[in-house]
């Protein structure tokens, strides 16, 4: 399957239960890896573990590490930064009072917000990173880190697994179904943002 003009299974295949490990790892919690396809990886992942290719146990352990050592950087790389941005002078790109609306989202949100943003690429990047800006408390974090990167790394992965060994050649339709989960996912968190904007009025 080509996804974006990239052959995805290919790419796994060569890189294996390790490589796909640190890709989510570095997608879940460095910056930088805010462009990494965690869900299509994941999905595309499982079906391949149908398929023989790759050992299942190894990739739902090894993807649900990756997922919170990951977050857990990006948590204490927010919450190093978030006392410096506290202390930087005001200018046109940035306003103090976007750090103080973020420190009352995850204060109100926070937990809800680390298990939903999971399943949104681009969003998942930076909300651990965030709810380190905002201070958000490192065990209740952790708690709902925990429960996410499960529900992501561990379901997504079945997900294609289980596709992949009832549907025949369901690699056919991988795509597709790779951007139904995407744009299912988005769904939930439009409404709770719509909803805390409503609030906020």
């Amino acid at each position: 399957m080509e996804l974006f003009s990239f052959d995805l299974v290919s790419f796994i295949a060569w890189a294996g239960v390790a490589g796909v490990a640190v890709i989510v790892f570095v997608e879940s919690g460095l910056l930088v890896g805010f462009f990494l396809p965690g869900d299509s990886l994941l999905f595309t992942a499982g079906f391949l573990a149908s398929q023989n290719l790759l050992p299942l146990i190894p990739l739902l352990g090894l993807s649900f590490v990756g997922a919170v050592l990951g977050d857990n950087v990006g948590y204490a790389i927010g919450k190093r930064a978030g006392p410096r941005l506290f202390n930087k002078e005001e200018s046109f790109f940035f306003h103090k009072r976007n750090i103080e609306k973020t420190k009352g989202y995850f204060a109100r949100y926070g937990p809800k917000t680390v298990v939903i943003a999971r399943f949104i690429p681009i969003i998942r990047t930076f909300a651990p990173v965030m709810a380190g800006v905002g201070a958000m408390p490192y065990r209740t974090f952790v708690i709902y880190n925990l429960v996410g990167g499960f529900l992501w790394s561990i379901c997504i992965p079945l997900l294609g697994y289980f596709l992949g060994a009832m549907i025949p050649d369901v690699d056919r339709y991988l795509l597709p179904i790779i951007l139904t989960i995407i744009l299912i996912s988005i769904l939930p968190p439009l409404r709770e943002y719509w909803r805390y904007k409503k609030s906020m009025r």
